[in-house]
């Protein structure tokens, strides 16, 4: 099995991530106070919820190098994926808060001082896209990753919203853009949310890798010379970047187990990116019914 998981080889891009969005809310909060701006205020509790999330991340991935025990043979990749379950679940108690809160908003809009909360949101727009850039390539290769960078993601559109809305009201006196783009962005993160949430949970199911194709993978085995057939075929993802396949294999000569067995095992690896194999040859007197599972 591999080292280390795709997360952790990104986990210098989150430790700067999470820094930078630190030091901005710390600037949202002054800044709000400063400027009697309620709409600040209520970003920088969005951002503190977001910054626990990247920091939740964080500490999966230590945990996930953390050395296997009796008790726990594939060690604690999991803890990888429990904090993309946990930040998807976040993801959409901010997205409902946001149509609630602008749903509020419609109803009485309160006046906002739009200039001053223009540059402090122009600020944080600039914070964002620089962790987004970050954290861009590795959220392609870990679902822990991905969880962070929609939080960035969804401090991002936060931002945007109230640069445009502070335009609309600067320019126009309608403070109806406030709740109106606050619902747009709530409903821009909910797809993107629940599709995080759906792999997270997959993965945790045991579920067949998305990358992988069960019928072309036993296709592939089966068409190795000397394989006669093969039954208990497994794929599943322990966390992000580590797939794992156990199977048992029925070959015609079983003095060549040790050439068939690498030979499979290379083929999985080069072809399905299954880094964890387990195979059982069996001969072909020996063959046995498939398991209920």
């Amino acid at each position: 099995m591999q080292s280390s998981s795709a997360a952790f080889q990104n986990k210098g891009k989150l430790k700067l991530v999470l820094g930078l969005t630190s030091i901005y809310l710390l600037a949202e909060v002054f800044g709000g106070i400063f400027t009697h701006s309620l709409a600040l205020l209520a970003d920088a509790g969005h951002m503190l919820t977001d910054i626990g999330g990247l920091a939740f991340a964080l500490i999966a991935i230590h945990m996930a190098q953390r050395s296997p025990t009796k008790q726990r043979t594939y060690g604690y990749y999991r803890a990888e994926i429990l904090a993309a379950t946990a930040n998807a679940i976040v993801l959409f108690f901010i997205s409902f808060y946001i149509l609630y809160e602008a749903w509020e908003r419609f109803k009485d809009p309160p006046k906002v001082a739009g200039k001053e909360m223009m540059i402090i949101a122009v600020i944080g727009l600039v914070v964002n896209l620089a962790g987004m850039f970050i954290l861009h390539s590795g959220s392609k290769e870990s679902l822990n990753m991905k969880g962070a960078y929609f939080e960035v993601l969804s401090d991002m559109l936060t931002s945007l919203g109230v640069i445009a809305a502070g335009v609309i009201m600067l320019t126009t006196g309608w403070y109806y853009a406030d709740p109106i783009l606050s619902a747009a962005i709530g409903l821009f993160i909910l797809p993107r949310t629940w599709n995080l949430l759906k792999n997270a949970v997959g993965i945790l199911l045991q579920g067949v890798p998305a990358d992988v194709n069960v019928a072309d993978l036993e296709s592939a085995i089966t068409r190795l010379p000397g394989v006669i057939n093969i039954h208990d075929l497994h794929v599943w993802t322990l966390t992000s970047g580590i797939n794992i396949l156990t199977t048992h294999v029925i070959i015609d000569d079983v003095a060549n187990y040790r050439s068939m067995l690498n030979r499979i095992s290379e083929m999985v690896y080069r072809d399905f990116e299954i880094s964890h194999a387990t195979i059982q040859l069996e001969g072909k007197d020996n063959e046995k019914k498939e398991l209920p599972f």
